[in-house]
């Protein structure tokens, strides 16, 4: 998303001066049209739309951006101090650059290695937009930008590429203006005494961002993008990558269908949001999704047919606030959640005091899909222990039994050292009549080798294959929740068959 400007006319003066500002550039450029045709100029350098070349002279002395880009700023900034980010001016890109180009011909600037068009637009995405950030934001296939420093960015690729960028900012300054602006979005205000901030830049794309004193001066800023779109992929997406086979794509997706809360589990990067995104794709229309998300909104469900929505959805976010009053957060929306009566309730992720109520929903009958962070599918049952003790004071073994009841299903994923995606395990937590837990791996990632073969490329194979079934009480709960007898009994069959 293009940022644009706003320019508030708060005076009948101001408004005045603006279109005589306009009507001068006007004739300006008329003028430059008139010596254009008699000198032959290619007019190829111009802003969009415009038709007329900035004339710099051979002999002009050419400056560097940086020096250029503070000078443009200040005129800007001295003459056009009202102009601030607004998305609903739809000439207000043009507007800017239009001041821009006007400073850079009356000023007869020249930039080393730039010409006309270039300068103007990399002015203007400086200024108005991200810099050299702004085309991997938008771009294709780029999951996540890491920015180790002002000279170390690097960028995480969809099909696990990792790739250290050239460019890089030109200085702390130009880092943390750049973060600035896309903070600004949400809110956000990144100074001295927030020097730790998160925030957004649209639905799905997230900013975690440090810097001084936090990080050392010369680094700059210290910050992660991360860009979800978990609705892009398809099964075969899954399949055909070897993140997961389809009767396991299937099998999660039947037990989200039929009422069984399942939780996501693995470190950063590992596609558990992607996996969750997939999931919820699959649900029919006539079931009520009801979703959670911190910040910012990263899902999109709803669907349309003929013009017209056909599922039933309810979107909501978390809000932060220094007013304690204004401040909404997972737990709150977990509560309102009840009362819209969901079949499935989705919490993006679960990191704090939130995971205890989570687990209170799923065992009130509503099935809750969720992602957290964990090494393993046993791990993750403790690790939402040590979350919920964080809102009540109860022992591990009590909290144990609530959050095992909870979420029958545990799905592990991993990037491997290859930066490929499996999902390594998928296991069911059996309560037995005398409260005692049986750990069933259901599906699992055999890794048969590892090597690095004559360039240095690390090769991982293995295969997926099942290891068990549900138990007997699951196929009851799935029946009692609609699943076609039919569907059980395929699935006990498999278990014969592994047998």
């Amino acid at each position: 998303m293009l940022k644009k400007i706003r320019l508030f006319r708060n005076t009948e003066s101001e408004h005045n001066s603006v279109e005589k500002e306009n009507s001068f550039m006007d004739k300006r450029m008329e003028e430059l049209m008139d010596i254009t045709a008699r000198q032959d100029v290619s007019p190829n350098i111009l802003p969009e739309n415009y038709t007329q070349p900035l004339l710099f002279s051979t002999e002009t002395e050419k400056k560097d951006f940086q020096d250029v880009l503070k000078e443009v700023q200040e005129y800007i900034s001295a003459n056009y101090s009202e102009l601030i980010t607004n998305q609903d001016m739809e000439d207000a890109k043009e507007q800017m650059k239009r001041y821009i180009y006007k400073y850079i011909v009356d000023e007869k600037i020249a930039v080393k290695g730039m010409e006309g068009q270039e300068l103007i637009d990399t002015l203007y995405t400086e200024m108005a937009e991200y810099g050299f950030l702004t085309k991997y934001i938008f771009g294709k296939g780029i999951e996540e930008i890491d920015i180790n420093s002002l000279q170390d960015i690097e960028v995480q690729y969809s099909d696990g590429r990792s790739v250290k960028l050239e460019e890089h900012f030109e200085s702390p300054e130009h880092a943390i203006n750049v973060i600035r602006r896309m903070l600004h979005v949400s809110g956000i205000v990144l100074d001295h005494a927030s020097p730790a901030v998160l925030g957004h830049l649209s639905k799905n794309i997230r900013i975690a961002v440090m810097k001084t004193p936090l990080v050392d001066e010369d680094v700059g800023i210290v910050a992660s993008i991360r860009i979800v779109n978990p609705q892009n992929m398809k099964k075969d997406d899954f399949v055909n990558s070897g993140t997961a086979t389809e009767q396991m794509l299937d099998f999660l997706s039947n037990m989200i269908r039929y009422g069984i809360s399942v939780c996501v589990a693995g470190a950063t990067s590992s596609g558990k949001t992607t996996i969750l995104g997939w999931l919820l794709t699959t649900i029919p229309n006539n079931k009520r999704i009801y979703t959670i998300e911190n910040g910012s909104r990263e899902l999109d469900l709803i669907r349309f047919e003929g013009g017209k929505v056909v599922n039933s959805v309810i979107h909501t976010i978390t809000r932060d606030s220094e007013n304690e009053k204004q401040k909404v957060d997972q737990i709150m929306l977990l509560d309102m959640a009840l009362r819209f009566n969901p079949d499935i309730a989705v919490v993006g992720e679960m990191r704090g005091a939130e995971a205890n109520a989570a687990q209170e929903a799923a065992r009130t009958g509503i099935a809750v899909l969720t992602t957290i962070h964990a090494n393993s599918c046993e791990a993750t049952y403790r690790r939402m222990v040590s979350l919920c003790k964080r809102a009540v004071d109860m022992s591990d073994e009590t909290l144990m039994g609530y959050v095992t009841e909870a979420y029958p299903i545990i799905v592990f994923c991993k990037q491997l050292e290859n930066k490929q995606r499996k999902m390594m395990e998928i296991m069911e937590c059996e309560i037995l009549a005398d409260g005692t837990r049986n750990y069933r791996t259901l599906f699992q990632y055999i890794i048969t080798e590892n090597r690095t073969d004559e360039e240095g490329k690390f090769i991982i194979e293995g295969y997926h294959e099942q290891t068990s079934s549900i138990s007997q009480s699951l196929s009851k709960r799935l029946l009692e929740n609609g699943m076609p007898l039919e569907m059980i009994t395929r699935m006990k069959r498999r278990e014969e068959k592994l047998e």
